[in-house]
């Protein structure tokens, strides 16, 4: 078949619910083009295999950004999900939802049918929480929720020093109260994570509506008269086309969708035509307003040896956490990246939470690299919601080559002092009675850091991604934005976004629960509109 109903590209975070809600009706046939593999690597169902998945290129497209003119000049490592559920099947598995205030923020800006009493329903509805339903919480949905099933001394030790410093514990940061301290939820139970393949495509592809291509990269949307009738694509070396009789749906995220719009001629019709791309459609926002989390990551060494590092590099002890594994998907290896932190507020203005903890019973010098041999822990602290913004750009007419990523981190000053307050404030806390008696050393950012001004250059030189891009092809009415809320591309009819490029602005925490919910959201708008 080359034509149906509808087309989505990307099975990720956002495409996974909008390809099960979309065929669950029986009534329209539905293709998903996948430019990633089937998730067939065990390491993509143990939570723990993101130190594997992160920096692995079969399944991961494993972005940079250019040098990073307020860092120093330093490419900033960026793992994206290239399979099946896309980053969640790689990520942390960490489910926040962020403020209320957040989605009040986007309804606020113009986006009606957006404020958090909106969206809440759509929250509820792919939740399975463990604990059981609520007026906050759902229990009947296809993702399985759980708060963090591992647990060990470390994080209990981190969890007593937040109490120390008079944070507040919490045993939901999606209830209604996210600052304090706790457990983090995630998107894994019985020992194996929930990715959206999991959860939602592996049963939309029991349907005779459904159909799925996987490595099958998408070059550009076809348009013809202003319409978006259907979707170029590249599948083993041959390039074809699928038609559209309703519409297209971009689901290939903060990255992917900006470039598929601009290779498409949809974009700031000066860089188009440079390249030379014929403009379609001259939307200058495509691209920009791009927004991201920034890590600053403090280590620690310990005498304690619980931590992950010593659970890998011991032979005696890496060979029982397979075992336990295999036999009763327990022990390390269902340990969540992040499995405990907490919102607090780092500076005097703040009314809400301004920066999140993610606690790590592991250590190491960066995301592309193996642990440390040593004992140690991590704390990583970022800004809920910086005020940097920066873009994704083409470079090329080929949909192979990467777009260039600007992401001006601590590009304002806002973000740079948070980002020193956020430092002080995890050294703080690392020298509370119950972390200080098991830590022997700091080693980053390490004793001779002390005053603004070296913790200003530390967070330059050490900093990195918390993975969370979003906003590239903003949700708004403006002449800047690019989707209108019921997310249809503004001037180019039958082409609707649906993933984390379309938040105006960035949640205060993980992203992945968000983008779930804009692939519930954008369903029912697209049924509703299909209906009339």
């Amino acid at each position: 078949m080359d034509e149906f109903d509808y087309v989505v590209v990307g099975a990720g975070s956002a495409g996974g619910p909008l390809i099960d809600r979309l065929t669950a009706t029986g009534r329209h046939s539905v293709l998903l083009l996948e430019a990633g593999p089937e998730a067939r690597s065990p390491w993509l169902s143990i939570p723990a295999g993101f130190a594997v998945t992160v920096r692995d290129p079969a399944v991961n497209w494993k972005s940079s950004t250019e040098p990073e003119g307020y860092l120093g000049g330093r490419r900033i490592y960026w793992p994206r999900g290239k399979v099946m559920g896309g980053s969640s099947a790689i990520g942390g598995t960490v489910y926040v939802r962020g403020l209320a205030s957040d989605y009040d923020g986007w309804h606020r800006l113009g986006n009606e049918g957006w404020s958090f009493e909106d969206c809440l329903p759509y929250f509820r509805r792919l939740e399975a929480f463990a604990d059981g339903g609520t007026e906050l919480r759902g229990d009947n949905g296809p993702v399985k929720i759980t708060q963090s099933e591992y647990h060990n001394e470390l994080g209990d030790s981190f969890l007593e020093a937040c109490t120390e410093i008079g944070l507040r514990t919490t045993s939901d940061f999606n209830g209604a109260q996210q600052e304090g301290a706790g457990y983090y939820h995630a998107t894994a139970s019985d020992g194996r994570r929930n990715s959206t393949g999991r959860a939602y495509i592996a049963q939309a592809r029991r349907r005779a509506n459904c159909r799925i291509l996987t490595r099958a990269l998408a070059e550009r949307v076809v348009v013809e008269g202003g319409r978006a009738v259907g979707v170029a694509y590249r599948l083993g070396g041959i390039s074809r086309v699928v038609r559209a009789r309703r519409e297209v749906i971009l689901s290939a995220g903060a990255v992917g969708s900006p470039q598929l719009l601009q290779l498409s001629g949809i974009g700031d019709g000066a860089h188009l035509s440079s390249l030379g791309i014929p403009v379609v459609c001259d939307l200058p926002g495509v691209g920009d307003n791009l927004q991201d989390h920034y890590c600053v990551r403090s280590t620690y060494r310990t005498w304690w040896q619980l931590s992950l590092n010593d659970d890998f590099h011991v032979i005696h002890r890496r060979l029982s956490a397979a075992l336990v594994y295999a036999l009763g998907r327990s022990g390390p290896l269902i340990a969540t990246p992040a499995f405990a932190g907490a919102f607090v507020r780092v500076l005097p203005q703040s009314a809400e939470p301004d920066t999140q903890l993610h606690f790590l019973p592991w250590s190491f010098d960066s995301t592309e690299r193996r642990l440390h041999r040593f004992s140690g822990f991590t704390i990583l602290a970022n800004q809920s919601r910086p005020e940097s913004r920066g873009h994704v750009r083409i470079t090329s007419s080929e949909a192979d080559v990467p777009p260039a990523i600007v992401a001006n981190y601590l590009s304002t000053d806002g973000d740079r002092r948070a980002v020193v307050a956020a430092a002080r404030f995890t050294r703080l806390l690392a020298r509370s009675p119950a972390l200080g008696r098991i830590v022997t050393e700091e080693v980053l950012p390490g004793v001779e850091v002390w005053n603004d001004e070296d913790f200003l250059a530390f967070a330059r030189q050490e900093g990195q991604s918390a993975f969370h891009p979003v906003g590239t092809c903003r949700m708004g009415r403006d002449p800047g934005a690019v989707v209108d809320p019921q997310l249809r591309v503004h001037g180019i009819a039958g082409l609707r976004i649906a993933d984390a490029s379309v938040m105006p602005t960035l949640v205060s925490g993980s992203t992945n629960a968000a983008c779930m919910m804009i692939g519930e959201k954008a369903s029912d708008l697209i049924l509703a509109d299909a209906q009339r």
